[in-house]
């Protein structure tokens, strides 16, 4: 298996539940509401205390990660990093001497370390940042969003050429109603070292992977398993599937990377957690499209857990699970079973 890594996503919980580790090691967040009711020199001290907290954060977690075994040195960054970045209100915050030298030597040593030790980075902003749309606005707030999320990447050192590390920035497609051409002249709305970035990923209500791999020539593709197995009512995607090759293709010699999760333990209770989950039957059972669609604590089926070891010949997997670091260490753990069964 060819340096597999995978990891969790933006939030780290500790396996006692102690609360003053969790605050320790999780982002927090200011709304602009909130600073607006400030005069701005307690507006600056706010959002300077809650970026300085931030920024701590996100060394604090890509050192842990640096500690895990070399199978789990992968890890999303929060989007919540720097707070308002993009809001009128908050930029002459940001353009603040002070303030901009703590974020870019803050986030220049978080780079330093993930590369010193191995660790994939990526960041996957909101649903709501998209580059094809209707709205004029929406795609103006869209590329404004992505941009600020370059600016970190750039900031921790991934700013020059194609995916450095396999770092990337991850969005969906977005509405479906502009089309893969859409998203082309979106791309064409983002800076070099944005488009140097960029990944999509397909979704289960508007763009499908069937839906996104004409663009596997402009823009690497994220694979998400689960998304796939919902948007086409069952399909488990393997890796001789033919369409795998285009989605390699697409990373244009960076390993790629996929998503993973698994339907909701509750809706499943008494599923053999040796068989895979047969979409047809749960459906006709009365289960919901939509209640299939969220994610477990726990990465609990083992038959998707085996799935997960034989893609990871071709690709790392960020796990979209509720109980984060937990849920991939667990699925880390199932991972070198097999491995050490089949040696």
């Amino acid at each position: 298996m060819p340096n597999p890594r995978l990891g969790f996503c933006c939030k780290f919980l500790p396996e006692d539940g102690e609360a003053k580790t969790a605050r320790r090691m999780n982002t927090t967040t200011v709304t602009m509401a909130y600073l607006g009711r400030l005069d701005p020199k307690a507006a600056y001290d706010k959002l300077a205390a809650v970026v300085a907290h931030n920024l701590e954060v996100a060394i604090r977690q890509i050192a842990y990660v640096a500690g895990r075994p070399k199978l789990e040195r992968l890890h999303r960054l929060s989007s919540d990093l720097l707070p308002g970045y993009t809001h009128p209100s908050c930029q002459e915050f940001y353009r603040d001497q002070d303030l901009s030298n703590l974020v870019e030597a803050k986030l220049a040593s978080a780079g330093r370390l993930a590369r010193d030790h191995g660790v994939r980075l990526s960041m996957h902003p909101g649903q709501f940042c998209v580059i094809a749309s209707l709205n004029p606005s929406a795609v103006a707030n869209g590329v404004a969003e992505f941009e600020y999320h370059t600016d970190v990447m750039r900031y921790m050192g991934y700013g020059e050429g194609w995916h450095p590390y396999g770092a990337h920035i991850n969005i969906h497609g977005g509405a479906k109603a502009m089309g893969v051409e859409g998203i082309r002249e979106g791309l064409g709305r983002l800076s070099e070292t944005a488009r140097n970035l960029i990944t999509i990923e397909h979704d289960e209500v508007s763009f499908g992977l069937d839906d996104l791999l004409p663009l596997a020539d402009a823009v690497p593709l994220v694979l998400d398993l689960h998304h796939h197995w919902i948007k086409s009512g069952g399909e488990y995607v393997e890796p001789n599937d033919p369409r795998i090759e285009r989605i390699i293709a697409s990373w244009r010699g960076v390993r790629p990377l996929s998503h993973i999760s698994v339907s909701r333990e509750e809706l499943l209770p008494d599923h053999d957690i040796h068989v895979l989950p047969d979409y047809t039957r749960l459906t006709q059972a009365g289960i919901k499209p939509k209640d299939l669609r969220g994610h477990s604590d726990l990465m609990w089926n083992m038959a998707i857990n085996d799935l997960v070891v034989r893609h990871l010949a071709w690709t790392d997997f960020e796990v979209e699970a509720k109980l984060k670091n937990i849920a991939s260490q667990g699925l880390a753990q199932h991972v070198e079973r097999v491995g050490d069964l089949a040696e």
